[in-house]
């Protein structure tokens, strides 16, 4: 009988097998999806609080997915990167992440991480880089988001951001909390961001 974690992998391979980007579907192709389950014990963050309205924002496509993760949430495990010795308090209540798939997620994979990343309204996540590529896909819209040196730009729900590797990059809500799907390849896959625009450009 399947799981909600076998439901959540489900839904969110629903979800990238939709989005028409070569560059995603590149990627998507390569991961293998048989993945042996991780035994983690759920854990809550203040950002959950959030859920029900990304729900709600989330264009046809992505409700499922974002649906279920705010329906099964008490059952997940959560995480943050970052402390109250990074960032201010508030930052940390409205930011965390859910692992799907990775070294540390609910499926175990060794060549690449992804999953969920929560922001809620009126956050600015500094510029920061590391050395794992990563592919965006904003689940909401209307969050700004920053490349290099470049200015703030928003994004729609659905568009795909690519950061190569050590490429600083940096997204600032506004009244609407933001989820985010993310994929990171290619460096090591729970590091910590290095906060600062020492990326490349």
């Amino acid at each position: 009988m399947p799981t909600i974690f076998d439901e959540l992998l489900e839904r969110f391979q629903a979800y990238l097998a939709g989005v028409d980007n070569d560059l995603v579907a590149d990627e998507v192709a390569r991961i293998g999806w048989d993945m042996p389950v991780r035994s983690l014990e759920p854990r809550a963050l203040g950002c959950l609080s959030h859920l029900d309205r990304i729900a709600e924002l989330a264009p046809a496509d992505a409700r499922p997915l974002t649906r279920f993760v705010a329906d099964q949430r008490d059952e997940l495990r959560w995480g943050q990167t970052y402390t109250p010795a990074d960032f201010e308090q508030s930052f940390i209540d409205n930011y965390g992440w859910l692992e799907v798939f990775g070294t540390r997620g609910h499926f175990v994979n060794e060549e690449v991480a992804a999953g969920l990343l929560i922001l809620g309204p009126d956050i600015v996540y500094p510029d920061h880089h590391h050395i794992a590529e990563e592919i965006y896909i904003p689940l909401t819209g209307g969050t700004e988001w920053r490349m290099g040196e470049g200015d703030f730009h928003v994004r729609d729900a659905g568009e795909v951001i690519h950061h190569a590797s050590n490429v600083s990059h940096a997204m600032r809500t506004g009244k609407e909390p933001l989820m985010a799907l993310y994929l990171w390849r290619g460096g090591p896959l729970a590091q910590k961001s290095t906060i600062g625009s020492g990326g490349k450009s």
